[in-house]
Order: structure tokens, then sequence, then C-alpha cells
């Protein structure tokens, strides 16, 4: 899937805030895991579509 600039800036930014909670929360680490790969792939979209 595809998304335009401002969608990836915006699921970046939610990514970025619900891995940041889970770190300050301390949750268990297969979550915290999961939170950082999603923002990752996120961030790799973004710079793969050359934003």
């Amino acid at each position: 899937m595809t998304y335009s600039r401002e969608e990836l800036v915006q699921k970046i930014e939610v990514a970025r805030k619900a891995l940041n909670q889970s770190i300050d929360e301390k949750r268990q680490y297969d979550e915290v895991y999961q939170n950082s790969v999603e923002l990752d792939s996120l961030i790799e979209q973004y710079i793969v579509a050359g934003y």
C-alpha cells in the first residue's frame, strides 16, 4: 500500500508515540519490539518513497 507523504508522516508520529509510551510504561519486551519494528517499517517506506 502506498501512502501520501502526509499520511506517512502522521503514521510515523503515531507509531513513535506508541513506542515511546510502551518504553515509558516498561511494557513487555515483545510489545516494545513490535512497536519498534512498526516504526522502522514506516520510516523505511518514507525513505524509499523519496520524501
